[in-house]
Parts: structure tokens; C-alpha cells; sequence
């Protein structure tokens, strides 16, 4: 992502909606790898980076936070092969510090909200951040009745069964506990049992795990128990869901009763009474990492006291009253074998680092990203280098330094092609808005170009643009493969493949052999509910570069129809000059991006991509037009803090519904500013304007939202 070279202090609003969208759905893929096919493809420090550039664009342009944020995600959606158990306390994440500073900010912030002085004493707990699978106890009466994953945070897999196989999980409570009570912990493989794990599926020429917590989660996540069961697992209990009457006021209290109820409690939880001591205890147990026996990626921090706790509550997806404190990515030497090009959505040129097998932290690793050619000449970096890599705990790390001493005339500089590897055609270097010539090198060749073509149907049918249920990745991939899918119009004519199925879509054995599956029944239905999508999703799934979610929206509300869109752009394509105004005039409409749907509507393919679905009946709704005669009508408004009762993205569709104009910041042309929890700047400066504030309540009024 281009965006990700900028600062985020000059991003401009439109590079911002962009780069969030990215990253939402950059992170969904993320967290679908780690939490449900226990198989990531980043380090944990690299999706830490892009969390916390998420979070820091969110700051700074709260009204363009999306409904699917990944600031306010835990986990992802549960698989379809295990049954479902809604979470009757939600399971949450945890915010992260890096350094002492984060701590003290972390403290700083505590004291504030309990309105503490700096000589009143917080005790905090302290006890390392297991790398394995969060899972939930249910017991009721004494006895297990069930257990689930994470999941989302509301709703997980059910995996009673297999918990029960687990030495650690005891099915029956002594007397005299809660009648219900939900224990929550971590489950995972320590080292020495997954060396001899590893060793027994390479014995049986069976597929060996990448790491400990792949191998614990793998093992657990099983839809047949029994192999559970001969998977050496173990559980940490740390915390709590529901519970019908506590038995302690503190933290530190409930893990003594875990304890006692013959949980196992991981024996480094400790107790301390400022930052300074938490940190050296963090550094302690940094130094002893590798002694463990087990896998760690941090500590974490909880205030002991709950009645303190339950005050301080939570934010979005985590709670107030605990943090996790991570540990330094770890580190390895290898050696750079080659550099591969792959190509992306949008035509990206991005090199892939391919490196000799190295372990790093316990895992093997072969791949490193690099970004792009400017990162490849900042490294210096050549074929046959030794390297220095870094990760966290999983399996692609990133090049951090280049062994320059080590060189001894093996080494070749890397030259980045001119043409696609694809598809041959003339790579090239996009000008920024600023004048700057764009760091990565993208492919000319646009749909015509096999890699960009599959990207771009993903990203068709993605959850912010038609958001076809059955229709995913893994299918797309096997539809082209078997060349059944090649453009957005293909999707609407598979039907017509119906009569005379391929293989992959009929039973294969049983009573149904030979006929179609009920997948694709299921399918064609979702296809056909497709056919009249929002203006705006549309827009946006049409993957015109720069046309974010955001734009898409402005643009739908511009020329209300897709034909009325169309013809104004082959308007300013044949040089009109009143449809360039006009596409000119909307707020957030730049030079960029005019060139940009200037360039794909002059492509004859795209034209005949569209034009095609509009024969085939996709018929993109108009979006509702916005109210006149409102409070708001008008008015510039502005969001910041933190909304409970909506999300910011609702909050600004239902302020531009009501006739508002919503922008991300303040100045003397704003007429509203609505204050959440947590308002900062934005806030000082509007009263410093003499602006409006008012509260979200007082907003939910106005908005007559109740």
C-alpha cells in the first residue's frame, strides 16, 4: 500500500479512506489466517504496525472510521463446521505497549479516569501473554457443560468436547463454588511436546505444524475429539466470564480460587505496586524467555482491584483496566536467495524476499516481504546477502539489516523489471497528487493482466462491495483455475453452466451423487440478491483506483444512477469540459482521482465489463436522497471521541442522510462538533472557535436516534 510510506500527519482525507479500507481488509485476511486456519502469513510486530497505523488514522480522521474497522474486531466469525456458543460476557482483546512509555501513558491514563493522585497506590498483576488459543469454561453446578473458542468475541466454536481430552480442564468443581462460572484461559503445546508432535507426523509422512501455537491451535480446533485427545495440550486459566457470585474482590483473589478449584495458574502471576516495577518484571521475564518452556509473546498487566475495574470499563475491543506489554520481535541470520515479483489488485509490483530455511524464535520461516524497489535500495540489499530477519512469533518476518561484512563477491544486485511478470506489460511509477513520483511500481496492464483480473474479482465481491455470500477467495481461486470465472460478468452467467456442471460442483459419492451441489443452489440464489446493490457499493467494486468506499459514496449521491456516472465520465473522456466541472465541484474529488476514472473509463474492456452487467441485470440502487429540512441541514459537523451507541461510520451516514456536511476537522467554518468519550483536541479547538458542541446524547436527539 502506497499510502504507507506517508505520515500519517499528511495524509490527505481521500489517501486516508483509502488506506483504511486496505487495511480492514488486509487485517480481516490476517485475522481469518490466525484465528480460524491457524496458518498467519505475517509477524505478529507487522500486524501489531498495521493496527496501530489504522488506529492512528482513525484519530486523526475520525468521521472516515469504517462499519468494519478493525479497531473494534476481535477474532473473526466462526467456521461453519463446529456449532456455535454465544459468549454471555463478550471475550475481548487487549491494547498493546511497546515501551515504558506506553506503560506510564497507560497508568497516567487510570489515574485520570478514577480521578487518583500520583501518591495513591495501584496495585497491578502482572503474567506472561501465552501465544496459543483463547478458549472459555462454562460450568454450572460444579459440572463443564461447555467450551468455545474466542470466535469474534460474541460468538465462538464449540469445542466442549474437545477441552474435555485436556488434563488441564477439570470436568468436575469441588463444593462450594459459584453455581455458574465460566473460566478463561489459554490453551497451548509446550516446546519439548511439539519437537516430539512434529517428530511423529514426519514419522507418518503426515503435514508437521510451523510452531507450537499452529500446532495447539490445530489440535484443538479438530472435529474429531479423539485426535484431540492424543495432542499433548495444556491450559493457563487467567480471568473470567460470567459468574453468579464472585468469591473475591481482586484479580489476584479470583486466580487464587482457579487455583484452589484445580485450575492451573501460571506460576510467574505476580503482584506490583508501580509501572517501574512492572517493567523490570517484563525484562525478568524477557531474560528467561526461552527458559519457559513455552511460548510468550508479552506480558499482561490488569488493575487487582475490580470494583476498579468494573468503573474503569471498557473501549471498543478492549478493556480500560489491562494492557498487553510486548516483547521485542525476535531475531535471525540467513541468507537472501532471490526476489520474487508478485502482483496485486491494483496492479502493485510487490518483491518477496526468498530466504535460506531459518528458525526464528522456534519457527521456520522462507519468506520476507520488502516492500518495494525504494526498500530494496535503502537495504542495499542483493542475491546471496546475509541478512538480519525479524519476527514475532510467526512465519513471515521482514529484512531489518543487510550484512555488509559478510559479503565475499557472490552477491548480485537485484535490478526491479520494467514489464509485468505476468503479463509483460510496461511497469510504471504513478505521480502522487503532490508532484512525487509514487514509491511502487505498478503494471500497465490493468484487467487485462491475469493477476490483476482474479484480484480485482475478489475485491468485486468483498464485504464492502457486492458482498456475494458463497463467493469468497477460495472460491474464486478454483472457478478460474477451471476456467469458469474470469470478469465481474462471468458471475451472473455461472448459472448458465448449471445444465452442464463441471465436476467440482456435483456430489462426488452418496444418495446425491452426480448432481449439483446445494453450495451452489445456495449460490446462484446469493448471485441473483446481487443484482441490485447500492450505487455506492457498486461504485466501489468496480476497484477503480482512488475510488474508495468513501468517494463512491460522494460520487452515487452526485449522479444518483450508474448510467448518469457513466455517461458524465465518457462526457469528460470526449472532453467536455461542463461534465469535468461538475465531477470537479465534489468535495474530495482531486486531480488524482479524475485522472484515474478518466484512464479506466477510457479502457474499452472496463466499458464492456460494465455495460455487461447492466445486460445481465445488475441494476445498482439509487442511494436515499438526503433530507432538506433538518436541525443540521447544511451545517458542517464534526465527530470525535469515542461514540458508544453508534458507530462513527453510522454517525456520519445518518448526519448526511439528515442534510450535514461531515468532516474530520475543525475550523471556523464548523458549525457542530459532537464530542464522545475521550475528546481531545478537536474539542479544545472547537471551544476556542466558539463552535457548537454537544454530547453524543444530545446528538442521538437531534438525530432522533434512541
Amino acid at each position: 500500500m502506497k499510502w504507507r510510506t506517508v505520515l500519517v500527519d499528511v495524509l490527505t482525507s481521500e489517501q486516508a479512506a483509502e488506506e483504511l479500507k486496505a487495511l480492514a481488509e488486509e487485517m480481516a485476511g490476517h485475522d481469518v489466517a490466525y484465528y480460524q486456519n491457524d496458518d498467519p502469513v505475517i509477524s505478529d510486530a507487522d500486524y501489531d504496525a498495521l493496527r496501530q497505523r489504522n488506529e492512528a488514522i482513525e484519530e486523526r480522521f475520525p468521521n472516515l472510521k469504517r462499519q468494519d474497522s478493525p479497531s473494534d474486531k476481535v477474532g473473526v466469525t466462526p467456521e461453519s463446521g463446529f456449532g456455535k456458543i454465544q459468549h454471555s460476557v463478550p471475550m475481548l482483546s487487549l491494547g498493546n505497549a511497546f515501551d515504558l512509555q506506553d506503560l506510564e501513558d497507560f497508568d497516567t491514563r487510570i489515574r485520570r479516569f478514577l480521578s487518583l493522585d500520583d501518591a495513591e497506590t495501584i496495585t497491578y498483576t502482572s503474567e506472561p501473554k501465552i501465544d496459543g488459543l483463547s478458549a472459555s469454561l462454562r460450568y454450572e453446578n460444579g459440572v463443564f457443560i461447555s467450551g468455545a473458542t474466542r470466535g469474534d468475541g460474541q460468538i465462538g466454536e464449540d469445542i466442549t468436547e474437545n477441552l474435555k481430552t485436556l488434563k488441564d480442564v477439570p470436568i468436575t468443581l469441588p463444593k462450594g463454588v459459584p453455581d455458574i462460572v465460566e473460566i478463561r484461559g489459554e490453551v497451548y503445546m509446550a516446546h519439548d511436546d511439539f519437537k516430539a508432535l512434529n517428530r511423529q507426523q514426519s514419522e507418518k509422512g503426515l503435514k508437521t505444524f510451523a510452531n507450537p501455537r499452529n500446532a495447539a491451535a490445530g489440535s484443538l480446533r479438530q472435529l474429531v475429539s479423539k485426535i484431540t485427545a492424543d495432542r499433548p495440550l495444556k491450559f493457563f486459566a487467567y480471568t473470567w466470564g460470567e459468574i453468579s457470585d464472585m468469591p473475591a474482590d481482586t484479580q489476584s483473589g479470583m486466580m487464587a480460587c482457579f487455583d484452589m478449584w484445580g485450575f492451573t495458574v501460571n506460576p510467574d502471576f505476580n503482584l506490583f505496586k508501580d509501572v517501574t516495577a512492572l517493567n523490570n518484571h517484563w525484562r525478568d521475564i524477557e531474560e528467561r524467555r526461552s527458559l519457559l518452556g513455552y511460548d510468550i509473546d508479552g506480558m499482561v498487566y490488569k488493575i487487582d482491584r475490580l470494583d476498579w475495574q468494573s468503573r474503569l470499563g471498557f473501549v471498543s475491543r478492549a478493556p480500560r483496566w489491562a494492557i498487553a506489554h510486548k516483547f521485542p520481535a525476535e531475531k535471525a541470520i540467513t541468507q537472501l536467495l532471490d526476489i520474487d515479483i508478485q502482483v496485486g489488485r491494483t496492479g502493485a509490483l510487490t518483491p518477496v524476499a526468498k530466504l535460506k530455511k531459518v528458525t526464528v524464535g522456534g519457527v521456520e520461516v522462507s519468506n520476507a516481504t520488502l516492500h518495494n524497489a525504494d526498500e530494496i535500495k535503502r537495504l542495499d540489499v542483493r542475491l546471496n546477502d546475509f541478512v538480519v530477519v525479524q519476527r514475532a512469533g510467526d512465519v513471515i518476518p521482514q529484512i531489518i539489516e543487510v550484512l555488509i561484512d559478510k559479503r565475499e563477491g557472490a552477491q548480485q544486485a537485484f535490478h526491479f523489471p520494467d514489464n509485468c511478470p505476468e503479463c509483460g506489460a510496461q511497469a510504471f511509477h504513478e505521480i502522487r497528487a503532490d508532484g512525487e513520483q509514487d514509491a511502487v511500481k505498478r503494471c500497465s496492464g490493468g484487467l487485462s493482466c491475469p493477476a490483476q483480473a482474479k484480484e480485482r474479482l475478489k475485491h468485486f465481491v468483498s464485504r464492502s462491495a457486492l458482498d456475494i455470500d458463497g463467493l469468497g477467495d477460495k472460491q474464486i481461486d478454483e472457478f478460474w483455475a477451471n476456467d469458469l470465472l474470469k470478469t465481474p460478468v462471468d458471475i451472473f452467467k455461472l448459472y448458465q453452466k448449471a445444465d452442464e456442471a463441471p465436476e467440482i460442483w456435483l456430489y462426488t459419492s452418496g444418495k446425491n451423487k452426480g448432481q449439483l451441489k446445494d453450495s451452489l443452489t445456495k449460490l446462484f440464489r446469493a448471485i441473483e440478491q446481487a443484482k441490485k446493490p447500492d450505487l455506492d457499493r457498486f461504485l466501489f467494486a468496480l476497484g477503480i483506483r482512488h475510488v474508495g468506499e468513501t468517494t463512491a459514496r460522494l460520487l452515487a449521491r452526485r449522479y444518483k444512477t450508474l448510467e448518469g456516472f457513466r455517461d458524465a465520465i465518457l462526457s469528460m473522456c470526449d472532453g467536455d469540459e461542463v461534465s469535468k466541472e461538475e465531477l470537479a465541484s465534489i468535495d474530495g474529488v482531486g486531480d488524482t482521482m479524475m485522472v484515474s476514472l478518466l484512464t479506466f473509463f477510457a479502457e474499452p474492456h472496463n466499458l464492456d465489463i460494465i455495460n455487461g452487467l447492466i445486460d445481465f441485470g445488475v441494476a445498482p440502487v439509487s442511494l436515499p436522497e438526503a433530507e432538506n429540512n433538518t436541525p443540521i441541514s447544511g451545517k458542517i459537523i464534526v465527530f470525535t471521541g469515542t461514540l458508544t451507541r453508534m458507530t462513527r461510520a453510522e454517525a456520519k451516514a445518518r448526519a448526511e442522510m439528515m442534510g450535514a456536511k461531515v468532516s474530520g476537522s475543525v475550523s471556523d467554518k464548523t458549525d457542530i462538533l459532537v464530542a464522545g468519550e475521550s475528546a481531545g483536541s478537536k474539542l479544545k479547538k472547537a471551544e476556542e472557535l466558539g463552535v457548537e458542541t454537544m454530547t453524543e446524547d444530545e446528538w442521538l436527539e437531534i438525530a432522533a436516534i434512541t
